[in-house]
């Protein structure tokens, strides 16, 4: 039996119904905007909120935290825009070929949801203690589309699941070096560890109050960092 010294990535991210072309990491974004949805409305509803609200509010903090991600992606990668041989202007609306920046989502998605929660006369801080383990868990699923792109990724390595990159998505310094440190599996699966165990606090402590949200902010903090010190 061959045991595998690698991890291979997809040939291509996208497939063609037709003529309307379906791209992973868009198809995987969306999978995990319903999961945080349809997750966040279980937790109001229990919480005392109405079915439906999360999924109005939702439709104020998506766009947001889609547009935040995107500027603080193009922002703290400006080069690759607008640096000589850059993607350009037009580049930086091409959302499907990655590129959308954690932080920059939390902070206009929050806002987003606000605003949301205003009009919606829903009180904020439950919300946001409601919708918590579902947006981890989104962005878990949301890393395996930074698979299909063939990005985030970190250090070459030769463990057994090092990712095989195709030569065109290596940095310059490491076109000769062939398996990365999967560093989108590492973070997809401290997502999900996290959403277990914020779950299982809020169950156990009946956290409220902004409690949740607090602590899915500090534990997602300490482990984007405990995995970029060791592997980026």
């Amino acid at each position: 039996m061959n045991i595998a010294t690698s991890i291979p990535s997809p040939s291509h991210g996208v497939w063609h119904l037709g003529p309307v072309p379906l791209r992973a990491y868009a198809f995987l974004i969306l999978i995990g905007i319903y999961a945080a949805v349809y997750l966040g409305d279980k937790r109001f509803v229990a919480r005392g909120g109405k079915a439906g609200q999360v999924a109005e509010v939702a439709m104020w903090a998506v766009p947001f935290g889609v547009i935040g991600g995107r500027v603080y992606h193009v922002l703290t990668d400006w080069s690759a825009y607008f640096g000589p041989g850059g993607k350009g202007f037009l580049g930086t609306l091409k959302i499907w070929e990655g590129g959308l920046g954690i932080w920059g989502a939390i902070a206009l998605g929050a806002l987003g949801a606000f605003i949301g929660t205003q009009r919606e006369n829903v009180p904020f801080l439950p919300f946001a203690d409601s919708v918590a383990p579902g947006i981890i868990i989104a962005q878990g699923i949301g890393r395996w589309g930074n698979y299909f792109n063939q990005e985030l990724f970190g250090k070459p390595t030769k463990l057994p699941w090092g990712l095989e990159i195709a030569p065109q998505f290596r940095p310059a310094g490491y076109e000769q070096y062939t398996t990365f440190h999967p560093t989108f599996l590492y973070e997809s699966i401290a997502c999900f560890a996290i959403a277990y165990i914020l779950i299982w606090a809020d169950k156990k402590f009946l956290l409220g109050h902004g409690r949740v949200f607090a602590l899915y902010v500090a534990m997602y903090c300490s482990a984007r960092g405990q995995i970029g010190r060791a592997h980026v």
